[in-house]
């Protein structure tokens, strides 16, 4: 009883302690980027306010490679605008053409990433609105201009940097050692059910590899914590790769028959409780499949490769707990479609084109300003995983931060010039939303975030702090209409669905393996490839999941992935046939893997058994093709061909 309630957290006002010093955090490094604006005399001290709230992120990692990723993508956005308006100042229709193209550029390159690197592609997007779109009038302003927007970026990110680290902000690679152990847990209890034969549901399989393929841009952020992050970063991202191998594993010891001998079964389940203290001497090499009896059955094969794969998970946790490079550091690849990526690109266009159209028909006097915001609100949601969603929330969080922001200006500082009477108003509005913002409640926490940015600009800092109800209407107004226009475009131009995004990856993955052996690409490890088709998996499992269809969906890609990842150990087992005398049976296999035939496959097995039965390789060789034949004979019967319809 007791030890349960120390691992409760402090709860001040339905908030967690961390979330409150995650928040104070957020308002010093703001009060610190205005002073040290002020005190350098920037022209627009704003900027560097929206930088720290921008990177407001709750360990000290993530903030650090934002605030990198920032500097980065700012410097390209300066360059780009630098050159739209160096060759297009005296056409403004061209230029806006250009900017709306620049724009769809951008969330084609954030569709084929993630993460901060996702951010910072939109980011180059939207740096250009601010800094060329806004000049549009004044193009011989636009080198000054991104020069102040640079000097305001670098004041918030030292700004934010330093406070983080006087108050301690928390590292992340606790939290996600947890995470890993976690779903590490859930992966071994599917393991033991798959062994003693219990029910498992495709559905909850998709959402456990979801799991984990998104804690891709979590592991890539430990790198830039401190000076072990590399090595902390590596043994979490082997860590992950390695879960993922031992899900398939698993799977693929499922498509076996069950063995009749029930204690059997219960031993074997019993074998996953080996401790991390029991794998201190374990070696990944005396737990190779090839070295076990030369006799062994695809049952006993499938199962010495989970085992392996479960002690290479438990091993990289230990590396990652005690700060140890992982014996062997996986890559882990992304997926990128293209087609998806293109489409978003495209919309994306339109929908800027159109919001300029818009603002050029209305001839608005600050239209400029309402167009860099259309661009900003497009470019964020871009890198959430539902873009009109996060539209939804900025069209209803923008008066709320309108309302706040007019209590703020008028009511609590009310003329208010000395510098500690501003930053003391600014507490409680700033420390609010942060905490908001750090709500489990997925819409809640866009709202708070929503809110920290525009509280922000449209209170917009200077000094002396200005007071003018008149460029307050107006700025609330501009920032409504943004938003207002940008939704009603986005449902005039839709994003792509998640059905129609769903079908898509289900006819890449069924390209991709129909072509898995004739590609020459040799960049990935099995295990790095496995990984890569498990992030494909994991978007169509976050692609509608309350349709009608999804279960099919989620079924098929799971056939793929499993297809693909015993054809891809099958031959990777027949590379380490040296015997010149087996070369015709291994071309034979290789050909029945490529046909995907499971009678042609089990053939190549016994023909390879035949000809070398005290092989250990060759062994191990029959006992993946045999497994793969059985994963192929299971796959279900219907299919997505490549323009959607059903067989």
């Amino acid at each position: 009883m007791s030890a349960t309630t120390t691992q409760m957290p402090l709860v001040i006002a339905g908030f967690p302690l961390r979330s409150w010093a995650f928040a104070i955090r957020i308002w010093m490094a703001a009060v610190v980027a205005l002073l040290a604006s002020f005190w350098l005399q920037l022209e627009a001290p704003v900027s560097a306010m929206l930088t720290v709230m921008i990177l407001a992120e709750p360990t000290r990692g993530q903030a650090l490679e934002k605030a990198g990723f920032r500097l980065i993508a700012t410097t390209l956005g300066v360059v780009v605008s630098i050159v739209i308006v160096g060759s297009l100042s005296q056409t403004r229709d061209l230029l806006l053409v250009a900017f709306a193209l620049w724009m769809g550029l951008c969330i084609y390159a954030c569709s084929l990433l993630d993460g901060y690197r996702a951010y910072a592609a939109v980011l180059s997007g939207y740096t250009v609105a601010f800094i060329a779109i806004q000049q549009i009038d004044n193009p011989q302003n636009v080198f000054e201009a991104a020069m102040e927007r640079g000097a305001a970026i670098a004041v918030g990110v030292l700004s934010i940097t330093l406070v983080n680290d006087l108050l301690l902000a928390p590292d992340r690679h606790p939290q996600l050692g947890a995470q890993l152990a976690a779903l590490h847990q859930r992966v071994r209890n599917y393991a033991r059910a798959v062994i003693r034969r219990e029910a498992t549901d495709a559905v909850a399989v998709t959402a456990l590899i979801g799991e984990i393929v998104t804690l891709r841009p979590d592991i890539s952020s430990l790198a830039a914590e401190s000076s072990s992050g590399p090595v902390r970063s590596a043994s979490a991202r082997s860590a992950m790769v390695a879960l993922v191998a031992e899900l398939q594993a698993a799977r693929a010891l499922a498509a076996l028959p069950a063995i009749p001998d029930m204690a059997l079964r219960e031993q074997w389940a019993c074998s996953f409780d080996l401790t991390s203290e029991d794998l201190s001497d374990v070696s990944f090499r005396d737990q190779h499949p090839d070295s076990l009896d030369a006799d062994q059955t695809p049952h006993r094969w499938a199962l010495g490769d989970l085992m392996r794969r479960d002690a290479e998970v438990q091993l990289n946790l230990m590396a990652l707990k005690s700060v140890v490079r992982p014996q062997w550091s996986w890559r882990a690849p992304l997926y990128r479609s293209q087609r998806i990526a293109i489409e978003n690109g495209v919309r994306a266009t339109a929908c800027v084109a159109a919001a300029s159209l818009f603002f050029v028909l209305a001839g608005w006097p600050s239209a400029s300003s309402a167009l860099s915001l259309v661009a900003v609100a497009l470019g964020l949601g871009a890198t959430t995983p539902s873009p009109r969603m996060f539209t939804t929330l900025g069209f209803i969080g923008v008066p709320i931060a309108v309302a706040l922001t007019f209590v703020q200006e008028f009511v609590v500082l009310n003329g208010v010039s000395d510098f500690p009477l501003l930053a003391l108003g600014l507490a409680p509005f700033l420390i609010g939303a942060a905490l908001v913002a750090t709500s489990p409640n997925p819409v809640w926490a866009g709202l708070g975030k929503v809110n920290l940015i525009f509280i922000s600009a449209i209170f917009a800092a200077s000094n002396p702090q200005t007071y003018n109800p008149q460029a307050f209407l107006f700025t609330s107004l501009f920032t409504c209409a943004a938003m207002s226009v940008l939704l009603a475009t986005q449902y005039l131009i839709p994003p792509v669905s998640d059905r129609q995004r769903r079908r898509w990856l289900l006819a890449s993955a069924k390209d991709d393996l129909r072509q898995l052996l004739d590609r020459s690409d040799r960049r990935y490890a099995p295990e790095e490839a496995a990984f890569r088709d498990a992030v494909r998996v994991g978007q169509i499992a976050a692609a509608g999941p309350n349709e009608a269809e999804y279960r099919s969906s989620v079924e098929h890609a799971l056939a793929y992935f499993d297809q693909a990842a015993a054809i891809r150990c099958s031959a990777a087992r027949l590379a380490r046939l040296t015997d010149r005398s087996l070369g015709t049976l291994v071309v034979n296999a290789r050909a029945a893997l490529a046909a995907r035939d499971p009678q042609l496959i089990r053939a190549a097995a016994d023909d390879l058994h035949a000809s070398a039965e005290t092989d250990h390789a060759v062994a191990a060789a029959r006992a993946a093709l045999v497994t793969a034949s059985a994963i192929v004979e299971q796959a279900p019967a219907g299919t997505i061909d490549a323009q959607g319809a059903r067989l």
